[in-house]
């Protein structure tokens, strides 16, 4: 399955506007989502083809999002690829633990999201 719409769920509005701008001229429809809870509500409506999760977030944060969307029949077969601060491998392996199928390091690399975007597709 080709991915086409990307859920981003992220509180940075700077981090939306960086993603928005990477995103949208490769072709991707990108919809916002500004925290946790928003995200798990607009993933069982919109039906994403991908999720690009930050972790730090007020209320639900990106761990527990992907966690209870991992344990959704409605979700668990959308691919979460966590973007975030937290670099401590540590945190790469319980987002993965969670239910993520990959994850980047702020400051997001282009190339290396837009790559581990294509391969989830």
């Amino acid at each position: 399955m080709a991915i086409k719409t990307i859920l981003l769920v992220e509180d940075s509005a700077t981090d939306q506007q960086f993603l928005r701008e990477l995103l949208v001229p490769q072709g991707y429809e990108v919809i916002s989502a500004s925290g946790g809870q928003e995200g798990i509500s607009k993933a069982k409506s919109l039906k994403p083809d991908l999720i690009l999760m930050d972790v730090v977030m007020p209320g639900l944060n990106g761990f527990q999002a992907t966690r209870q969307l991992a344990e959704d029949e409605a979700t668990r077969d959308i691919p979460v690829i966590i973007c975030t601060s937290k670099s401590q491998e540590t945190d790469r392996i319980w987002g993965l633990k969670q239910g993520a199928k990959d994850f980047v390091v702020k400051p997001i690399d282009s190339a290396e999201l837009l790559t581990k975007i294509a391969a989830q597709g």
